[in-house]
């Protein structure tokens, strides 16, 4: 269970607002009001609502769905489809997002892995008549209704390069540091390393010297990290800012000797970098809490199904997750969590 005492906020970069190499993201989608709809709201109308992750089978997006699985029961008269590719292939998520709109589903939460792909099947859909949301990552202009997001993309940005300086010490920190991401096509994890970039300017000690990705596979991400570390001799930081990317590039420098030589920070569950926390070679995992985007992701959806979203609204209070900041078309999960040896053990997810 998430203690409330040890959710932390980022201060400097949340400013209310895991994947990447080195091309520019795709433009964001237009932040324009919650416009309301024609219906009236008709609370207790069941709903169906099917939730798209990246890729299915992974901690991560496993306990997203435990979260939207939550909000079903809380809201009651909401049924949660929750499928995807188990390969991560974007092909083949556009074509469940076809299928669940011939069968007229009231609303499809996308988390786009690769916004391109996915731009068509999405457009199509709204154009049924099925509501669209994105969730994690955004997608193109015109895709989606709604983006229920977790944080900004500078502040996600900034606290991994502010976690890794201070996890490297020294006045001020320096060496060579790398990146590895899951997918070069990612639009969320493509807008935090254009942060990360331009975080890394206030710390002129530390050099980017390459950006990777793993195909959102821990095997490739382990690799690709002892390449880092071969290539690279004076490398002293890796970020995996993924949550299959991060435990592969941690496995990579604890096998190749090097825990507290080359630290490893990024993105990942308490459960998955556990064991890498306790042994020191990781000493900051950042995140935030994924059931609680599940379930925030459930509760829009039920409300924009449901002809409850306001126009002009600046807040959406979700159940007993409280109050959320609405930004535009974001709705702001908030809240950053940050792992380290003192209160790791205490989270289960």
């Amino acid at each position: 269970m998430v203690r409330k005492d040890v959710l932390l906020s980022l201060a400097v970069g949340l400013a209310l607002g895991l994947s990447s190499g080195c091309g520019k993201p795709p433009e964001p989608a237009t932040k324009v009001p919650i416009q309301p709809l024609a219906t009236a709201p008709q609370t207790g109308k069941a709903i169906t609502v099917c939730l798209l992750p990246k890729k299915k089978g992974i901690p991560y997006f496993s306990s997203c769905a435990a979260g939207a699985e939550t909000a079903a029961k809380d809201l009651g008269q909401v049924t949660v489809i929750y499928d995807g590719p188990t390969d991560g292939s974007p092909e083949k998520a556009a074509a469940m997002i076809e299928t669940w709109t011939l069968k007229g589903v009231d609303v499809i939460a996308v988390s786009p892995n690769d916004p391109e792909v996915l731009a068509p099947a999405m457009k199509k859909a709204r154009a049924s008549g099925v509501k669209v949301i994105t969730w994690d990552a955004d997608g193109l202009p015109g895709t989606r209704d709604l983006f229920v997001n977790q944080a900004t993309a500078q502040g996600i940005g900034y606290a991994l390069v502010d976690a890794m300086a201070k996890d490297l010490g020294g006045d001020p920190p320096t060496g060579d540091v790398a990146i590895v991401t899951a997918t070069l096509t990612a639009a969320n994890q493509n807008a935090w390393m254009e942060h990360m970039k331009e975080r890394l300017k206030t710390y002129p000690g530390l050099n980017l010297v390459a950006v990777k990705p793993s195909n959102e596979d821990q095997k490739v991400a382990f690799q690709v990290t002892q390449d880092l570390i071969k290539a690279y001799p004076k490398l002293k930081g890796v970020f995996g800012i993924s949550s299959v990317a991060f435990p592969g590039a941690a496995e990579a420098v604890r096998q190749a000797g090097k825990s507290g030589q080359v630290l490893v920070t990024g993105l990942s569950t308490p459960n998955n970098m556990r064991e890498f926390v306790m042994d020191g070679t990781v000493k900051s995992v950042i995140l935030w809490n994924t059931a609680d985007l599940g379930r925030l992701t459930v509760y829009v959806a039920a409300a924009l199904a449901r002809g409850q979203l306001q126009a002009g609204a600046t807040t959406f209070t979700a159940g007993p997750l409280g109050s959320k900041t609405v930004d535009g078309d974001n709705i702001l999960l908030g809240d950053i969590l940050i792992f380290t040896k003192a209160n790791i053990a205490q989270y289960d997810f």
